[in-house]
């Protein structure tokens, strides 16, 4: 790792949470056998127009999904489709999973920096457990910015009170990367083909588990 790192900024899905496999997220490839309702009709009606007013936290989760549901005409409440959507969402990933435990054991400081609303980065820190596991959980929702805005990584910044150089990026998104570096951060473009290369790049050599 180079030296004037100081703090590691994680991203969720996709890096700490393998959740995302060929760009779908795989929690849903049994949500019309468990609850009745198409793949292809959620994802219409939630990652609408909307969503992003969600995802920087100026529209809450739970009224965007029980409109959805309200119109559509599917019995299950949002609380419980949310409840069902984080619990079969949360996969960790035990290969980046454990380099984040890794670098625990020589206390170094490291973030979670998310595109994720409140009530989901809730979850991810208090039920996933990530909580106790990292220094701050920095979410869209929370920030009112996502990712790759500059004022995400602007509040990152300033909050952790380094300067941008000392601060990397492991992120799956190329365009979340490019941003953080462009404002100065050290960026890890995660991805299957570059995962196996991240516990060098870290100074973690000879993990245990298979990337």
């Amino acid at each position: 790792m180079h030296d004037d790192i100081k703090a590691v900024a994680w991203d969720f899905d996709g890096v700490l949470n393998k959740n995302v496999v060929d760009g779908r997220f795989i929690w849903a490839d049994s949500l019309e056998a468990d609850l009745g309702i198409p793949v292809e009709t959620f994802q219409k009606g939630i990652f609408d127009d909307l969503f992003p007013e969600v995802i920087s936290g100026r529209r809450d989760l739970e009224v965007h999904v029980r409109t959805w549901l309200e119109l559509s005409g599917h019995e299950i409440d949002a609380s419980s489709l949310l409840d069902y959507w984080f619990v079969k969402d949360d996969l960790k990933d035990p290969f980046t999973s454990e380099l984040l435990d890794r670098l625990a054991e020589r206390d170094f400081l490291q973030v979670i920096a998310t595109n994720n609303e409140n009530r989901r980065a809730a979850y991810i820190e208090r039920q996933a457990g990530f909580g106790s596991r990292v220094s701050h959980i920095f979410s869209s929702g929370r920030i009112g910015h996502a990712k790759p805005a500059e004022g995400f990584f602007a509040h990152v910044t300033e909050t952790l009170g380094l300067l941008p150089r000392e601060i990397l990026l492991i992120d799956d998104s190329a365009a979340n990367v490019r941003a953080a570096e462009a404002l100065g951060w050290k960026g890890f473009h995660f991805t299957e083909e570059t995962r196996s290369r991240l516990p060098a790049y870290l100074g973690l050599q000879g993990t245990g588990c298979q990337p």
